[in-house]
Formats: structure tokens, C-alpha cells, sequence
């Protein structure tokens, strides 16, 4: 009996609540960190915007005309390559999506430079299944 007195003893002092006053905190460090606190996700009654971003991506931004100089119809000939300028943001990968998408052709490299008058040129070099001088006469370079 004497086991479970003292079980009930434990049991009542669990159950009974302690007031502990809680003690000053030390702080050790020079620095106080702010605590992390909540921050719920914004719920706009309206957008503040009116106008949505126009895409900058479209392909016919990113290629804005083909150089039709004496240089750029040699390598037409030569090394089966188009040369066009492009928007200067445009990277590698758009360049080659946008002209598979403009002209149905499929290219191996593409190599780009900026110009001194701050212009981006773009060499495109076409597989070997597409003429660039069929292209060209397409694009209406030549």
C-alpha cells in the first residue's frame, strides 16, 4: 500500500500547478538578435499593379534583324552561317530557340560578340541538313 500512497503523492504534485517565478535572464553577448517572429504570406485585397509585365522573351525581341553586309554573306557561303543582331539581354540558348522558331532551322553554334556601338551580333551556324543560302533567300537577306 505504501507503493501506491506514494504513486498518488507523485500523481497529485504532477496535477497540481507550480508558480515559479521565472528568473532574470543574464545576456552574455554585446549584440541583441532580434527573435524570429511570425510573418504570415501577403493577401492583396488588390494587385498594385494594373498593368501585367510584358514578357521580354518574345522571339521577336530577342532577333532583331539579320546583317546582310559583304562579311556576313561570305560566311553565308562559306561556313553555312547567318549573322543577325539580337537584343543584347539574350542569351545563347533564347538566340537558338527564337530562330528555330522564326525559320524552322536547326543550328549547331552559335557564337555572339557585343559590338563597340554596343550592339549584339549573333553567328548562327546551321546543321548540315539546312543551306543558308536557301534561308537566307527565305529570310530575305540575299
Amino acid at each position: 500500500m505504501a507503493g501506491g500512497a506514494k504513486a498518488a503523492a507523485v500523481a497529485k504534485k504532477l496535477t497540481k500547478s507550480t508558480k515559479s517565478k521565472k528568473g532574470t535572464r543574464i545576456h552574455t553577448k554585446v549584440h541583441f538578435y532580434r527573435p524570429k517572429t511570425l510573418s504570415l504570406e501577403r493577401k492583396p485585397k488588390y494587385a498594385r499593379s494594373s498593368v501585367p509585365k510584358k514578357s521580354r522573351s518574345d522571339v521577336h525581341s530577342i532577333i532583331k534583324y539579320p546583317l546582310t553586309t559583304e562579311s556576313s554573306m561570305k560566311l553565308i557561303e562559306d561556313s553555312n552561317t547567318l549573322v543577325f543582331i539580337v537584343d543584347i539581354k539574350a542569351n545563347k540558348r533564347q538566340i537558338k530557340a527564337a530562330v528555330k522558331e522564326l525559320y524552322q532551322i536547326e543550328c549547331d553554334k552559335i557564337n555572339t560578340l557585343i559590338t563597340p556601338r554596343g550592339l549584339k551580333k549573333s553567328y548562327v551556324r546551321l546543321s548540315k541538313d539546312f543551306d543558308a543560302l536557301d534561308v537566307a533567300n527565305r529570310v530575305g537577306v540575299i
